[in-house]
């Protein structure tokens, strides 16, 4: 798939039932900076909790975001999309690329919300983690730039740490990042704003993610955090 191609299916697939394509298939990347061992193989849970119980409901979202829970086997292709690396990348060096997620109930959920005029989506993600959020914050420290490579299509991600969100929860980490691939007229490229925070084994995600320069919706992505924060801590 070009990145032309891949450009409008985010806002396209969180409100239809093809969520699938949510997925940037076929892109690489690479990254530059000291290798580190990876972020740890697999992912396991931790705890037998449905994480889908413990997601915010689509009604948390306010206007113009249209939202919605991801099924569980769409889960698997949207997932990467926020770290900007596709599952089965070739990424160099190889510490720079996110542990493997469980895709189960109990390992991932995700509801996205989709401004459709504007083309940019908030995502709240929570996964079942087995290391602490500072081992994350580690690795991006060391692959502030990384390329990565899938299916013949190479993209170049770009990280930067900015202060975490004060908030109440056993760690947190905020991260802006940049995916650019292609090149000329096929060139895109994709902008994320990253809020983090763990609660026990469970870390909870909310991304702003949009095409080109838009600028990300900071208030509401703060007050879905908060939100979905809130919703873990309570159980």
């Amino acid at each position: 798939m070009s990145p032309a191609t891949r450009t409008p299916r985010l806002a396209i697939a969180a409100t239809s039932a093809a969520i699938g394509v949510l997925a940037l298939v076929g892109c690489s990347s690479t990254v530059t900076g000291t290798p580190e061992p990876s972020a740890g193989g697999t992912t396991t849970s931790q705890s037998d909790v449905d994480l889908n119980t413990l997601l915010i409901d689509p009604s948390s979202f306010p206007a113009p975001y249209d939202a919605l829970v991801l099924p569980q086997q769409a889960i698997s292709q949207a997932a990467p999309d926020l770290s900007g690396i596709p599952a089965g990348a070739q990424v160099s060096p190889a510490g720079c690329k996110p542990a493997d997620q469980d895709f189960s109930p109990e390992g991932t959920a995700m509801i996205v919300g989709t401004d459709n005029d504007s083309r940019s989506t908030i995502s709240i993600e929570l996964t079942a983690v087995d290391e602490p959020l500072s081992a994350r914050k580690k690795q991006l420290e060391q692959c502030g730039e990384v390329t990565a490579t899938k299916s013949g299509a190479t993209s170049t991600v770009t990280s930067t740490l900015t202060p975490p969100p004060p908030i109440g929860a056993d760690e947190t980490l905020a991260v802006r990042q940049t995916v650019a691939s292609g090149a000329g007229g096929d060139a895109v490229t994709q902008s994320m704003l990253t809020l983090m925070a763990q609660i026990d084994d469970i870390r909870v995600s909310a991304t702003f993610m949009s095409f080109g320069s838009e600028t990300p919706d900071t208030a509401t992505l703060d007050e879905l955090f908060t939100s979905a924060v809130q919703k873990v801590k309570q159980g």
